[in-house]
């Protein structure tokens, strides 16, 4: 599979490049390294994401090149779709994506829908950004530091700085590799975890606010409104991270952060649309759940969204707790 990948991404001329809405490190990581072996092909590349670029990830190498407008798709003949388990996670652009006559899937989530007329899914891999440095090896191309420094930070975030169950061997092993190409640690993590402006603070202080606990003690749920932000001159990129304050408290098993977004529909019966963020202490699969509400990730970490009034999806979530419970008495 990945020969008749490499083949037509030798062949193509045209690319539009694509990642999941929210994007996370690994989905811009990925996109960004992405566009650079492309480009190092002669390809002329598009970069795709409908969503802001979080603030901790804006000292990436060339992330401006990231476009929020997807125009004239029928123009390329290959659009490389990163990060994503199901074509759908593209956002409203998703059919235009798909409508492109050659779609690649590069992904590691496993749920994984295996969309596309090509895929290259691992579900062992500990990032997306994991599978496009084995891709580089396989096509024999150097590795710069603008493309190690994407890789890095992709895995770095999506590991969770090497504390979540999917850091692997592979991952340190990568990561030296992309330090020897002229990545800084340092630097990466000071822009990643080390500052956050007056106005994120603000926010994080209302969404501690909001943490509510299921009767059980087992379930969490943070909520961060259009507004919260609008109080705290925030936007929905400086949610990113907030769900794990609630992940830590003590005894419980699933966080869920419910973020309205800004494509809320207003409509006389309160129905809005909402994302919802689900992390795991690794004795719940949270990828099953959000499967179950067309979402989908990994078994610590998935997410699905939903047009919900916030009471209802407040209870659809509250439901979840007898089914938490009953899994910990399993283990």
């Amino acid at each position: 599979m990945m020969k008749n990948i490499i083949q037509h991404l030798k062949n193509s001329r045209r690319a539009l490049l694509a990642s999941h809405v929210n994007p996370d490190g690994d989905a811009i990581g990925s996109l960004l390294a992405m566009g650079i072996v492309l480009e190092s092909l002669g390809c002329e590349v598009n970069l795709y994401n409908e969503s802001s670029i979080p603030a901790v990830y804006r000292f990436l190498p060339s992330v401006d090149r990231i476009q929020k407008q997807l125009c004239d798709p029928e123009r390329f003949d290959t659009a490389v779709v990163l990060d994503c388990g199901d074509l759908s996670r593209v956002g409203v652009e998703a059919k235009r994506v798909g409508a492109i006559p050659v779609v690649i899937n590069i992904d590691h989530h496993i749920t994984n829908t295996r969309f596309g007329q090509h895929q290259l899914v691992d579900v062992n891999a500990c990032a997306t950004c994991e599978i496009i440095y084995r891709l580089v090896q396989a096509m024999g191309l150097d590795v710069d530091t603008a493309m190690a420094t994407a890789i890095y930070t992709g895995i770095l975030s999506d590991t969770g700085s090497f504390r979540f169950s999917n850091t692997n061997r592979t991952a340190f092993a990568i990561c030296e590799a992309m330090v020897a190409r002229g990545v800084d640690p340092s630097s990466v993590a000071r822009h990643v975890y080390g500052t956050y402006s007056l106005g994120r603070i603000k926010l994080l202080n209302l969404a501690l606010d909001s943490i509510e606990i299921s009767n059980n003690g087992y379930l969490s749920i943070m909520t961060v409104t259009r507004e919260m932000f609008a109080e705290t001159g925030t936007q929905s990129e400086d949610a990113d991270g907030l769900i794990n304050y609630a992940r830590r408290i003590q005894d419980v098993k699933v966080a869920a952060l419910i973020h309205e977004l800004e494509n809320g529909v207003n409509s006389q019966d309160s129905r809005k649309r909402f994302h919802v963020s689900l992390r795991s202490d690794g004795s719940v699969d949270v990828a099953r759940i959000a499967s179950g509400f067309g979402g989908g990730g990994h078994a610590g970490a998935a997410g699905f969204s939903m047009e919900s009034s916030l009471p209802e999806l407040k209870r659809i979530i509250y439901g979840l707790s007898d089914g938490i419970s009953e899994k910990c008495h399993l283990n």
